[in-house]
């Protein structure tokens, strides 16, 4: 099922897709909900990014090239960085190359939206605490890395997080390709499988760290082929059974000289 966050006539509402609209859905996603009697026409709505987690939480590095290359072990503390809440914009929307510089780099992955609270679950209960998946770009700005290491701000302008298009709820995480399109060039195209830190292991590190909430949404890595992209580039992320996350870059000065 594909549940996604719209926008209409000035009101936000969460509806599951279907080939002839959306229909509306009343309650809490996450636990119970209904149907309500409406349906909207695509061209009626705004899609909005899918859910409004109150933390972003990303990744680094996770993906080989091969299977060959994959670890022995997973390692004792991956890198894992915060993506502010500030920074999510929905699919369609354009992305804010910063001040002083000209090019930013797209990174297009999958995004796991947790669906109930977790703390301290196995790998193997990860599955049963997630409610669906999305995609991701973690957009990234390395000129702002700190040189000692952090990552922080070069991750978190406003709109360096896009989400979208949809939640899927029915996917095997195991089992898909995620992709990537710049101006209709083929950037990235890797299945899952190529995780250095697989997606179970990979939240039940992070459950043990925090609790994790109904919403919040993981970026699980981007694979090899990200890259910079510059003013007026289109940025397709794909996964099949989700859909396509499409951005256009522009620059701030652009936005504010118009």
């Amino acid at each position: 099922m594909k549940f996604a966050r719209f926008r209409y006539n000035h009101s936000e509402q969460y509806g599951v897709v279907t080939e002839e609209g959306i229909k509306p859905v009343t309650g809490n996603i996450f636990d119970e909900w209904e149907f309500t009697e409406d349906l909207h026409s695509f061209e009626n709505v705004e899609i909005l990014a899918p859910v409004s987690p109150g933390k972003v939480i990303g990744i680094g590095a996770n993906y080989v090239a091969s299977k060959g290359e994959l670890p022995d072990t997973v390692p004792d503390l991956p890198v894992f960085f915060f993506k502010p809440n500030s920074s999510i914009i929905g699919p369609e929307q354009d992305v804010v190359i910063p001040d002083e510089i000209e090019k930013i780099k797209f990174e297009s992955e999958l995004a796991v939206v947790i669906g109930k609270e977790a703390k301290n679950l196995s790998k193997d209960q990860v599955l049963d605490h997630v409610f669906g998946y999305t995609l991701g770009n973690d957009v990234t700005a390395p000129q702002f890395f700190h040189e000692d290491g952090h990552w922080t701000v070069g991750k978190s302008f406003d709109t360096f997080t896009p989400l979208g298009p949809v939640v899927e709820t029915e996917l095997d995480p195991l089992k898909v390709r995620v992709r990537a399109e710049v101006n209709g060039e083929v950037k990235q195209n890797s299945p899952t499988e190529l995780m250095i830190v697989p997606l179970k292991e990979m939240i039940a590190y992070l459950s043990t760290v925090m609790t994790l909430n109904p919403g919040d949404v993981i970026l699980t890595g981007s694979p090899l082929g990200a890259h910079f992209v510059k003013e007026g580039d289109v940025i397709e992320c794909k996964v099949d059974e989700i859909g396509t996350l499409r951005n256009t870059t522009v620059n701030s000065q652009t936005l504010v000289s118009s």
